[in-house]
């Protein structure tokens, strides 16, 4: 129907069905069957034929601002559709934990936005359970999570992971601590690090517990006790003797983080290429093998 008011519009600005098919690189007759499509749809004669070319009949004159609406809405759904294929706007909705969050993701989403900087981020820190739960809501377009150890990936039928990269956990403290009879500091509840931390030390006197990896970071700096951490956290504290790693032999921990989605054909222009992006790009190693959920 769009290509038929775009022939009406042609035959009312050309004045003749003749002009009308030349402008529009069709036959006469294909245009006046166009044109005979589109008064069928509309039970009504649109156009008078006369001698002298072809005018509007009351019919034609009330369609003619709408479908000249009609095609400008198309031309700039269009127009939309293009932008976001191309990446020049669009959103992506991203979930991690804390140490994704502060020290993984910024610099791949500062690379992405370099190069797509109409693309608009939303990122959410959360824990795996937050993060999956907000993939299957709705709410989150791409998380990383995390599984610790050996253990199976957590997993649903609903949602598709995929490795990304491993990450290695140590225990820190600060140089001038005491670290006989030493206590622990740990994140909440939920979190995945807590969850690795009361499976490999079970002893562990705990005697603070805080959601983030900086206030966990500031209180082992003052020397207040010893915690697990990734070293992409504490890099930069270890490099410059801020922390210093403490030696157990349940450590280093390697976890596997995983890219969540809810499948790559649900996945928005935008979310996809920082998908392509994060497993071709990404930092660290990730594993060769790759699970749907």
């Amino acid at each position: 129907m769009f290509d038929s008011f775009a022939h009406l519009l042609l035959i009312v600005e050309h004045g003749t069905f003749t002009e009308a098919a030349r402008h529009a690189h069709l036959s006469q007759p294909a245009l006046t069957a166009s044109i005979r499509r589109l008064e069928e749809a509309f039970g009504a004669q649109l156009l008078h034929r006369g001698r002298r070319g072809a005018s509007l009949t009351a019919a034609g004159e009330a369609l003619l601002p709408r479908a000249r609406a009609a095609l400008a809405a198309v031309a700039e759904g269009r127009r939309a559709v293009d932008e976001v294929l191309e990446l020049r706007v669009g959103e992506v909705r991203l979930g991690a934990g804390a140490t994704a969050c502060t020290y993984l993701l910024p610099a791949e989403i500062a690379r992405f936005r370099k190069t797509h900087p109409g693309v608009r981020f939303t990122l959410r820190e959360t824990t795996t359970d937050e993060a999956r739960e907000g993939v299957l809501q709705g709410d989150l377009d791409l998380v990383v999570t995390s599984i610790g150890g050996s253990g199976p990936a957590p997993s649903t039928h609903l949602l598709t992971d995929e490795p990304w990269r491993m990450d290695e956990l140590i225990l820190v403290a600060a140089p001038d601590l005491e670290l006989e009879g030493a206590r622990y500091l740990t994140f909440r509840p939920g979190s995945t690090t807590r969850d690795l931390f009361t499976a490999l030390f079970p002893e562990a006197d705990i005697v603070m517990e805080l959601h983030s990896i900086a206030a966990v970071k500031g209180h082992v700096r003052a020397g207040l006790g010893i915690a697990l951490v990734s070293r992409d956290a504490v890099r930069d504290d270890l490099r410059r003797r801020k922390m210093v790693r403490v030696s157990d032999a349940r450590t280093p921990v390697r976890r596997e983080l995983r890219l969540v989605h809810r499948g790559l054909e649900r996945l928005s222009p935008a979310t996809a290429a920082l998908r392509e992006q994060l497993l071709e790009r990404g930092p660290g190693s990730r594993p060769s093998r790759r699970r749907k959920g």
